[in-house]
């Protein structure tokens, strides 16, 4: 008997810091990241001094590999560019 187990989806997703700044990161679980992040459990040096930060954009990537590589595509985006995508 074969068992088949799930791969974990990756998501893409960028949180706004209370400074009105943007983190993006990657997570298999965008809302526990996020309250990683406000309670400061595992959650990003960036974003210990700028809570609360809210999840703003998720998108899911099809493995680990394709959210990294979209991660650094969208940090190297521009801030205006990160707006037109969160508010798309």
């Amino acid at each position: 008997m074969t068992v088949t187990v799930p791969q974990a989806s990756w998501y893409v997703y960028i949180v706004r810091c209370c400074d009105n700044t943007l983190y993006t990161g990657i997570s298999t679980d965008p809302a526990t990241r996020l309250t990683e992040h406000n309670t400061g459990q595992n959650g990003a040096k960036y974003t210990r001094a700028r809570r609360p930060v809210t999840l703003v954009y998720t998108e899911q990537a099809a493995s680990r590999s394709a959210a990294l590589k979209r991660e650094i595509a969208i940090k190297r985006l521009s801030r205006q560019a990160k707006l037109a995508l969160v508010n798309k």
